[in-house]
């Protein structure tokens, strides 16, 4: 946990070993074998820039799947908690919610839930961004990928 709490402000997390060294380094190793292949323009230097590219390619793929598996895990997560904190008419109403509604909604308490969940079937929070700017109550999340 973080000295500050959480809030929608400062809630995005930066994972250093990803944000702040992989992919830099690996950007960085593009530019570097471009201008060489630039320099000398011969098969080899531009199949390395392929190659720098297709390492970025990967790393970035290996991330987005990282956080593809994560949104799944917190729609299965926030379809439970929902089921047990909203009324038995919102509960029938739980499968029209689309996951970004869901990645937004786990920042909210239990108290404010069920009128965001309206508001998501309603159409008025269609993103997670959307539902995550309408949270009152922040329920801080400190355990993400």
């Amino acid at each position: 946990m973080t000295a500050t709490p959480q809030s929608y402000a400062n809630h995005r997390r930066v994972f250093p070993l990803y944000h702040l060294f992989a992919l830099p380094v690996l950007l960085a190793h593009v530019a570097v074998t471009l201008v060489g292949a630039l320099r000398e323009p011969r098969l080899w230097t531009f199949w390395m820039v392929v190659v720098a590219v297709g390492l970025v390619a990967a790393v970035v793929a290996n991330r987005a799947s990282t956080l593809i598996v994560q949104n799944r895990v917190i729609g299965l997560e926030m379809r439970l908690r929902l089921a047990t904190v909203l009324p038995v008419e919102l509960c029938q109403r739980i499968p029209e919610l689309h996951i970004r509604q869901l990645v937004g909604l786990r920042y909210a308490g239990d108290a404010e839930l069920a009128a965001l969940v309206e508001r998501c079937l309603r159409g008025e929070l269609a993103t997670a961004d959307a539902v995550k700017r309408a949270v009152r109550q922040w329920r801080p999340d400190y355990v993400r990928a």
